[in-house]
C-alpha cells in the first residue's frame, strides 16, 4: 500500500486528534502514530504504522521533533528556576507541573557588587543577586552550599551556608 493511501486512511483521525483544545498540541508526525491505532484492518494498520514510524524518527533525526524523557524535562525546569519561562509548559503532559519551589546547589564563585550586594554563580552557570540590604556574617566563596527558594510574590529567598536567608533574584 502507498505511503500517501495508508496516511489519507489515518487523516482523519489525525485531525480529530489536533481538534483538541484541552492539550498542547502535538507534533504531526506523533499524531499521524496515534492515527495509525483507529484502523481496524490490521494489513493497513502495520502499513500505517510503518509509515508513520518512518516518518517520527526522520522528523526526530532532523530535529524537526524533539522527544524528551521525564528527566530530561525536570533537568530543564531545574536549570531554569528563578526565570520565567511559559514556555516551559509544553513539559506539562501529566496536567501537574512538576515544579520546584526550591534548589540547593554549591556555589563556584562569590562577590560584591559595586552597590555591596553578593553575587552569587552556581556551578551549574546559574548566577542570583541578592536585592535586599541584609549582612552576610560569614562570607560565601566556591563551594559554599546554596540553597534558594521560592518567596511570596514571584520573589526568592537564597541561604548560603545556613546563614540567615536574604533576598534574590536570578539575572542569569
Amino acid at each position: 500500500m502507498k505511503l500517501a493511501a495508508v496516511l489519507a486512511l489515518a487523516a482523519p483521525a489525525v485531525a480529530a486528534a489536533q481538534a483538541r483544545t484541552d492539550e498542547a498540541p502535538r507534533a504531526a508526525q506523533l499524531e499521524a502514530v496515534a492515527a495509525c491505532r483507529t484502523i481496524a484492518d490490521s494489513t493497513q494498520r502495520l502499513a500505517c504504522f510503518d509509515a508513520a514510524a518512518a516518518q517520527l524518527m526522520e522528523a526526530e533525526q532532523s530535529g524537526e521533533v524533539v522527544v524528551v524523557s521525564r528527566a530530561q524535562a525536570q533537568a530543564a525546569r531545574r536549570q531554569a528556576f528563578g526565570f520565567s519561562l511559559p514556555s516551559l509548559s509544553i513539559f506539562d503532559r501529566t496536567g501537574r507541573p512538576e515544579e520546584a519551589d526550591r534548589i540547593t546547589a554549591e556555589v563556584d564563585r562569590a562577590y560584591q557588587n559595586a552597590n555591596a550586594k553578593w553575587v552569587v554563580v552556581l556551578t551549574d552557570g546559574a548566577v542570583w543577586e541578592q536585592i535586599d540590604n541584609e549582612s552576610l556574617l560569614k562570607k560565601p566563596k566556591a563551594g559554599s552550599k546554596a540553597e534558594i527558594r521560592k518567596a511570596a510574590l514571584g520573589s526568592f529567598f537564597m541561604n548560603l551556608d545556613g546563614q540567615r536567608a536574604v533576598r534574590a533574584r536570578r539575572v542569569k
